[in-house]
């Protein structure tokens, strides 16, 4: 077995097969719809304020559910970019195999 790394080549062509740059940018897009949404629904409490007396250091409530919001986006983004990449995997696998 050959300890070679594949070239350049080979891997975008395997990238492109896989329609990751497609899965990427649909990733991107629901991940930030998620993260928005997130956001919004804190920003505008449409359920009334969340109880208790928390303490938010630093940069208050606000800055913190943005960076959750941002992780929150970040993460969904990728399980969807995951996901698309491994359903056209398999659709590829199948076409190959037939």
């Amino acid at each position: 077995m050959s300890e070679k790394r594949p070239d350049g080549a080979s891997l975008s062509a395997f990238f492109a097969a896989l329609d990751v740059r497609r899965n990427a940018a649909i990733g991107g897009a629901v991940g930030l719809a998620v993260g928005i949404g997130a956001y919004l629904f804190r920003l505008l409490e449409p359920f009334g304020p969340f109880t208790g007396t928390r303490e938010y250091p630093v940069i208050g409530p606000e800055g913190w559910f943005l960076l959750l919001a941002f992780v929150l986006a970040v993460t969904c983004g990728m399980l969807v970019t995951i996901a698309l990449t491994a359903r056209s995997a398999v659709r590829r696998t199948r076409e190959l195999n037939e």
